[in-house]
């Protein structure tokens, strides 16, 4: 990620260096303590699951809609075809939505998206290949930004940045892991903690006590083997002599890995996201559940978090197109009805006539019906015959046929 200080702040052109990446193994992936957590590289955070799991459902509900372009507004507002640079805007094979998704997570991870600019300008670019964010540094020079991707300094003529959670004064925009990483820390610690317990056995099993004699060190570990030898191979009763006592340790799984700590920071971490991303996710948020909530939770996320994120996605795609065209991401998807909301909302549509039965049949994927392109008459909600009776056949047949 680039330093801070020196992006902020004009100071000399660092070494370039060339730096080359690898998988982290997995002790740096699960450090030994808090004190060597490192939360530098983005996929780090991606350790705890509930930053992991609010992440992707973002970024997948944002690069999983369907895209629409259009250019004019009200009455003039026409719908476009979709140029073939926005179905593959990084030029690499991979489509819309993987360039969507890997945009979308550099914003939540790092607050920034940084991109080679393959065709266009930096005013009009068509095609635009993401770096990683953590490959890319920069500095001031001569009061204009500097930027250099693993070693290789960039043409700024030639350079995407587009930031999410600006701050004045500053170039790089901030993203929710920066602001809560003490959260962050602790959700992965705590799970690493509860690892270690079982995976390095620091705690005894058993107690195997003597009340009534003086066991020096000798005798205690003849004691234990003898003990193991008679246990090991076998379910057979142990017979022991007078004064031993046997008390296995038993601890729960709340205790040995800190269950309620982890589903407090894991909440936590979810909801750094957005109000509604931990209920989605089924983390306590301290009411009761009830049917009725669980039916608003898709539009709660959809008004109070997933809307920034679409239009910031919208505004970022429609940079790729020429003016006055423009994306537009319908949220229908993410509002998806059951059945008979869905059949509900269509029959107010149809009674009060700002929707025809054509409208609604292609929503559905059916073909049209002649007599499907006005809208009903006033006060109705079925389809009109000749007569203007909803259960008149005479003009009702979906082929048309008298």
């Amino acid at each position: 990620m680039a330093d801070p200080v020196s992006l902020w702040f004009r100071s000399a052109k660092p070494e370039q260096r060339p730096q080359i990446y690898s998988p982290a193994p997995y002790p740096v992936l699960a450090p030994g303590s808090y004190a060597d957590l490192d939360l530098s590289s983005a996929e780090s955070a991606l350790q705890s699951i509930a930053v992991h799991s609010a992440a992707d459902l973002i970024a997948s509900l944002c690069s999983e809609l369907p895209v629409e372009v259009y250019s004019g507004e009200g009455l003039d507002r026409r719908s476009r075809a979709t140029p073939g640079n926005l179905k593959d805007p990084s030029g690499e094979g991979q489509g819309l939505e993987d360039w969507s998704y890997q945009l979308v997570l550099s914003w939540l991870l790092r607050g920034n998206a940084f991109g080679d600019i393959l065709e266009g300008t930096v005013r009009q670019p068509r095609q635009v290949l993401l770096q990683h964010p953590d490959d890319v540094t920069g500095w001031i020079e001569d009061g204009t930004p500097v930027w250099n991707v693993r070693g290789r300094q960039v043409d700024a003529a030639r350079w995407m940045h587009r930031r999410v959670m600006p701050v004045a004064g500053r170039v790089l925009g901030v993203s929710p892991i920066q602001f809560h990483a003490s959260t962050v820390g602790l959700s992965i610690t705590s799970v690493k903690f509860g690892e270690s317990w079982f995976r390095d056995g620091a705690h005894p099993s058993a107690l195997l006590t003597n009340e009534e004699a003086a066991i020096n060190e000798q005798q205690a570990r003849d004691v234990k083997n003898k003990f193991l030898a008679a246990l090991r191979g076998n379910r057979e009763p142990v017979v022991m002599g007078k004064g031993w006592k046997y008390q296995a340790i038993q601890i729960s799984p709340e205790e040995s890995q800190f269950l309620a700590t982890q589903g407090y920071t894991e909440a936590q971490c979810a909801r750094m996201f957005g109000p509604g991303i931990a209920e989605v996710l089924g983390y306590e948020s301290g009411g009761s559940l009830t049917y009725a909530n669980v039916e608003s939770r898709a539009s709660h996320l959809l008004v109070l978090t997933i809307n920034k994120w679409l239009r910031r996605l919208e505004r970022a795609l429609s940079s790729l197109l020429p003016a006055p065209q423009y994306v537009v991401i319908p949220r229908e998807g993410i509002l998806q009805a059951t059945t008979l909301d869905k059949y509900r909302s269509y029959e107010s549509a149809l009674r009060n006539r700002w929707k025809t039965v054509n409208e609604i049949r292609q929503g559905e994927n059916l073909q049209p019906v002649s007599w499907g392109n006005k809208p009903n008459t006033a006060g109705t909600g079925g389809a009109q015959g000749k007569s203007g009776d909803p259960d008149d056949d005479t003009d009702n047949k979906e082929d048309g046929t008298p």
